[in-house]
């Protein structure tokens, strides 16, 4: 029987299509395992069910032995695996694909009406019994979001979904990617494509949706934040690291932009003396872009059953490393997309 390591408490709908049909070793906490514990659990297992606060590197995939046949992780990005030596040693690396992104792009328009119309900042002073004058013309004064100019960094499936909850607000769309999307896409989507110093210069709300590659490390930085209006606010649920925080923490002190609305870190948790924690015009999330409960199922049954597919020789729902798939049966997916829950 196939042995499988779960490195922490997810969802049980994934985990229970596991464990109908393999040997399960569990993590039984919602903690990431320390290195120590995810060496001692991997040992001789077929296939790691990992999150992205695991680091799987050769060192545990030695820990794993020759079985290891499928890292499954329970997330989109996959920067926490060593792709390139999974795949020189044959291991298939899976991932959840687009399964989050309707989740996120939730959070991300959540955030950008937030820190427009300064929502947080107006339930502290009420809560904390500062309202005293009823209805006043110049309390807490926010920005419109309706009919401002949404900019996108990465106009991926996040972005995408965000760009569609764009059109509701009549807001102008304009991004900046890798790849300019064809022209009939952009005309269906209402989306204009500029250039990099465009976007940053002309944004009212600029939202990140990039990877974290190398090239995209401090993707924004001191001089991108200087290009932006004094009125604008930068918006990131992709990863923390792409953004410079000392040069955002710069940007906030100088005034040059007017607030920020973050879900990821350079560091997470956010270390305690972390200078963004004491701006009223920065709202900070723990990193729950895609925690709805509907997603978070989602994302666990295709962890899943992307493990189930590779040891049962199957094409799993998502692979990493691509490069694999002429040694995958051309059996078909154990489950479509569209049947998930």
């Amino acid at each position: 029987m196939y042995k499988i390591f779960v490195t922490r408490k997810i969802d049980e709908t994934g985990l229970n299509l596991l464990k109908q049909k393999y040997s399960i070793v569990f993590n039984n906490s919602y903690l990431s395992p320390s290195k120590q514990d995810l060496i001692k659990g991997v040992k001789g297992v077929d296939a790691i069910l990992c999150t992205l606060s695991e680091k799987i590197d050769s060192d545990i995939m030695d820990e794993a032995g020759n079985n290891l046949k499928v890292i499954s992780t329970y997330s989109t990005g996959y920067e926490h695996v060593d792709i390139e030596e999974a795949s020189r040693r044959g291991i298939y690396v899976t991932n959840t694909g687009n399964i989050l992104a309707e989740a996120t792009a939730d959070l991300t328009f959540a955030l950008i009406l937030a820190v427009g119309r300064r929502i947080v900042e107006g339930h502290k002073y009420v809560v904390a019994n500062k309202w005293k004058s009823g209805w006043m013309p110049n309390l807490f004064v926010g920005k419109n979001i309706f009919n401002s100019t949404l900019g996108i960094l990465g106009l991926g499936n996040i972005g995408f979904a965000v760009a569609r909850r764009a059109k509701a607000f009549k807001m102008k769309v304009i991004y900046n990617n890798r790849h300019r999307l064809n022209t009939k896409v952009e005309k269906k989507l209402g989306v204009k494509f500029v250039d990099k110093v465009k976007l940053f210069q002309n944004s009212d709300f600029l939202s990140i949706h990039v990877n974290l590659q190398k090239e995209n490390y401090h993707l924004v930085s001191m001089d991108e934040l200087k290009m932006m209006k004094k009125t604008a606010f930068l918006i990131n649920t992709s990863r923390g690291s792409v953004i410079d925080e000392k040069s955002l923490t710069i940007a906030l002190d100088k005034n040059w932009i007017s607030g920020a609305g973050l879900d990821v870190f350079e560091t997470e948790p956010i270390k305690k003396n972390n200078p963004l924690l004491n701006k009223n015009n920065v709202i900070i999330l723990p990193h729950i872009g895609s925690a709805s409960k509907e997603t978070r199922a989602k994302m666990s049954q295709v962890a899943g059953l992307n493990i189930i597919n590779i040891l049962e020789g199957k094409r799993p729902l998502y692979l990493v490393n691509k490069q694999l798939l002429r040694s995958i049966s051309k059996k078909k997916s154990s489950q479509r997309f569209g049947d998930l829950l």
